[in-house]
């Protein structure tokens, strides 16, 4: 297979490393966002800002410059493969027009303004790519150092969840497919914003207790609204919905969660972002994700807490005791 790789960043990168290893010895290209980029990759031969000391492959094409000449050799492509932040996904997909090989992203969360999923933008602007995502509880420096690792590849079209596999399926990465993009999308959205909440419950020292407590009432979150926008239920149970949830709300690599622990010490929100020097999605989702709750009218406390401390209006404090402080109800009501 031809895969290319839109977007040299953490996880352009390793996807483009896990492709480049694959025993399949598939023909892989990291295409970069400007030529300067793109020569201190093969200069250095490695991700020194991203995933630094990690080798790339001689096999493995560097590319920069405009992408319409890329769609132009579409046909010489098996997989087109977007690792943008949600934010520069719909200017990608605007220019795919006409494109006929099939196109997966890797980002999660929703979009800023919109409140739309990533499927949803590309059913609004190419709404004719065969497209899908390729998500799960995954770490980019986890999958760049071949630790083993379990992915979703989703999508409405059994071909795009085929060539997702022949891609990246292989000795370190297993990769399951799943045509629920709903509930796959869903999860990654709303993982993002509960890892902010459990990184404050865990700055806090609020014990393990309450880490347990708030992962599981987050997943019951989670479930509410991707049934209500018409995901399947099983899905929260799989990879991008508990296993993700689990990953990023308790590893030490999540961004969304080190924002929270950064919240309960007292920083303030722009301090913390501008700590990271990576984009953490559930800063940018979390006032979509509830936005789109409030519009099918399904419930999501932990949401509209992390919403309102991102917001200023409450304390790390004040957060737990309105959470803390909600009438009792039955589990599953």
């Amino acid at each position: 297979m031809h895969i290319t790789l839109i977007g040299a960043g953490a996880w352009g990168t390793a996807m483009a490393l896990a492709a480049a290893r694959h025993p399949a010895v598939h023909r892989v290209t990291l295409h970069a966002r400007d030529e300067s980029q793109a020569r201190a990759l093969r200069e250095q031969k490695q991700n020194a800002r991203y995933l630094a000391g990690i080798q790339l492959p001689g096999s493995m094409s560097i590319s920069s410059g405009p992408l319409p000449p890329l769609w132009a050799k579409n046909s010489e492509h098996s997989l087109f493969v977007i690792a943008t932040p949600v934010a520069g996904l719909r200017s990608v997909l605007s220019s795919m027009v006409g494109v006929t090989a099939p196109v997966a992203w890797l980002c999660k969360g929703l979009e800023s303004g919109t409140g739309l999923m990533p499927h949803e933008v590309q059913a609004q602007v190419a709404p004719s790519l065969l497209a899908g995502a390729l998500s799960g509880p995954s770490f980019a420096l986890g999958v760049a150092l071949e630790q083993p690792t379990a992915l979703v590849a989703a999508s409405a079209h059994a071909s795009v969840r085929q060539a997702l596999v022949q891609a990246f399926h292989g000795p370190a990465l297993r990769v399951y497919a799943n045509s629920d993009i709903v509930g796959v999308e869903v999860g990654g959205a709303v993982k993002n914003v509960l890892a902010i909440a459990t990184g404050l419950c865990d700055g806090l020292n609020l014990g393990l207790n309450a880490r347990a407590a708030l992962i599981t009432r987050g997943l019951a979150e989670m479930t509410r609204l991707g049934s209500a926008l018409g995901a399947q239920a099983d899905t929260f149970m799989g990879l991008s919905g508990l296993g993700d949830l689990v990953l990023t709300a308790t590893g030490d690599l999540s961004r969304n969660r080190k924002v929270g622990l950064l919240l309960a010490q007292g920083q303030s929100l722009a301090q913390a972002v501008a700590s990271l020097g990576h984009v953490a999605e559930g800063v940018y989702s979390a006032r979509t994700v509830l936005r789109r709750a409030r519009d099918v009218g399904v419930d999501m406390p932990i949401t509209e807490a992390v919403v309102a401390l991102l917001d200023g209006r409450w304390s790390a404090q004040e957060a737990v005791q309105h959470l803390m402080g909600r009438d009792p109800k039955g589990e599953f009501a």
